[in-house]
């Protein structure tokens, strides 16, 4: 009679724990995205009938072996086999509150923040205001932005034609056709001067070849700060088991190439200098190469600018292809032009400089680029988003209200890079069906959540560097993918002082948000615009 009454208590007691109404709380908060979490409820829940019935069967087969508890040992059974039982069910409970914590934070829905400071859950944002705001900067800077591009593409062209001509071919860098990259290539560009970034390869002239040593490489002796960098060696035929020494060493008169002709010309060794060279190093100088670019870019626009009518000029000495072009209406337009080499066979380049970068890396050391392949990415999600999709409008509202930040503030170590690196992440993560363009206001607070868990953990990973979730379709070098993420806060951790600001900085743009955006969207009453957003850029 005993032993019945305890298998009684272990059945019923089973039945209450595995009821989900012993857990209301979690299960009506659950957001209906957390598919990965309901179905580890389900696996736990399956798992314990599977251990209820167990035990079941165990009880029933010791009531059928012996008719009577008589002896102490039966009762112990049921004691142990109850405790067992309910061991067992604390630790799948610790598992699962485990992986709820775990999925939380990438849902950005539990942020922790100071007491007093505002969170993108707490904005107040009207749905109609952000429309209209998204409404002006697609159709109106869309189709201004298209005009740009086509002039930027056509006089880019002209411009590189004549710097080739202005090269010696025996001896200068070989340029390239230039690739667009950037906001204004990946149709999210929103706030003036109207800006084209464009990147031009260049290699060596023969007989001299690039071989690159990158941070991710076996045996890399990159340091740790440069993460994401790499060394260009400049290496000649002689350097080489497969190559010519005929251009390298004195033969004499006597001795023949059995590789090359006497009517062949011989190529001249170049100096570490000429080949734009760190000083006494093969390594490729970004001083070097910016120096000789822009000498090339000034020599080629002289032999061009008659042909042309307005004014081109430098906005920055130190920044190569950095120019300011001005029309007689007033109009500018900025292009930044720059110097870049090609890894191999792979749309990655290494960069002479980035036009936002305020501290570049030191020579040799050049950071690499995968611009195109973001932009590929962006491409990927667009075939796979809904039809009037929301993202570019979440990237283009963040990067608007970065700048009127920045004018009221000052800069920080955020920039408009750290901002679509947060919306590739959150591409990355949701389902395509939630950036319908009615879920932007949703969409725009989870970009902002982001942006302040990755402040306040200072850690923000570069979106292709060791990322698995990429698709493959993106063709992001193994090398690339296999690597090791980089942080890019990691100049937060080490400075306190631009934490802080930078802290500061997203916590005043945050309070900011509602009322830049209602000042500069355009009202519209009595058929006109009260407020133009063009001009107020």
């Amino acid at each position: 009679m005993q032993g019945a009454i305890a298998r009684v208590c272990v059945v019923v007691a089973a039945a209450i724990l595995n009821h989900p109404l012993l857990f209301p709380q979690e299960n009506t908060t659950l957001p209906e995205q957390d598919e990965e979490l309901m179905a580890r409820m389900r696996e736990h829940e399956e798992r314990l009938e599977m251990e209820q019935a167990k035990l079941e069967r165990e009880l029933s087969q010791q009531d059928a072996k012996q008719e009577e508890p008589s002896s102490e040992g039966d009762y112990s059974w049921y004691f142990w086999s109850t405790v067992s039982f309910i061991i067992l069910f604390i630790i799948e409970m610790g598992r699962v509150d485990h992986a709820d914590t775990e999925i939380r934070p990438a849902e950005d829905e539990y942020i922790c923040s100071e007491s007093g400071s505002i969170t993108p859950r707490t904005m107040v944002l009207d749905k109609d205001i952000l429309s209209n705001f998204c409404d002006k900067c697609t159709y109106t800077s869309a189709h201004e932005n298209w005009r740009v591009r086509e002039f930027v593409e056509g006089f880019a062209d002209d411009l590189l034609e004549s710097l080739r001509s202005v090269c010696d071919r025996e001896a200068d860098m070989e340029v390239g056709d230039f690739v667009g990259i950037g906001s204004m290539f990946e149709s999210w560009k929103v706030c003036k001067p109207l800006m084209c970034d464009l990147i031009v390869p260049f290699s060596p002239p023969d007989p001299y070849s690039f071989q690159f040593h990158l941070w991710c490489s076996q045996n890399s002796d990159i340091p740790p700060d440069m993460q994401g960098c790499g060394k260009i060696k400049v290496s000649g035929f002689g350097e080489n088991e497969e190559g010519c020494l005929c251009g390298s060493a004195n033969l004499g008169e006597d001795m023949l190439c059995l590789l090359h002709s006497r009517n062949e010309a011989i190529k001249v060794d170049l100096s570490p200098d000429e080949l734009l060279c760190s000083r006494n190093t093969p390594f490729l100088a970004k001083d070097q190469v910016m120096k000789w670019f822009q000498i090339s870019v000034t020599k080629a626009w002289g032999r061009i600018s008659h042909k042309y009518d307005f004014e081109v000029t430098f906005r920055n000495l130190d920044s190569a292809g950095a120019l300011k072009i001005r029309f007689r209406s007033g109009k500018v337009i900025v292009m930044n032009i720059i110097p870049v080499v090609q890894l191999e066979d792979t749309d990655a380049y290494f960069v002479s400089h980035f036009p936002s970068d305020c501290g570049s890396s030191p020579d040799p050391h050049w950071p690499l680029s995968f611009a195109v392949y973001e932009r590929n990415l962006l491409k990927h999600f667009t075939k796979r988003l809904p039809q009037n999709s929301c993202h570019l409008h979440c990237l283009q509202i963040v990067t608007f209200l970065h700048r009127k930040q920045t004018g009221l503030t000052g800069k920080c170590a955020l920039t408009n890079y750290h901002l679509k690196t947060a919306l590739l992440h959150l591409l990355l993560r949701k389902r395509p069906s939630v950036w319908g363009t009615e879920s932007m206001e949703h969409r725009l607070r989870d970009v902002l959540s982001l942006l302040q868990r990755s402040l306040q953990e200072k850690r923000l990973h570069h979106v292709l560097i060791g990322n698995s979730k990429v698709p493959e379709e993106v063709q992001v070098p193994d090398i690339i993918r296999k690597a090791e993420p980089i942080n890019l806060f990691r100049s937060l951790v080490l400075q306190t002082e631009l934490y802080a600001a930078t802290a500061r900085h997203f916590q005043e743009m945050l309070r900011n948000a509602p009322v830049l955006i209602q000042e500069y969207t355009p009202h519209l009453s009595n058929g006109g615009l009260h407020h133009s957003l063009d001009d107020s850029l």
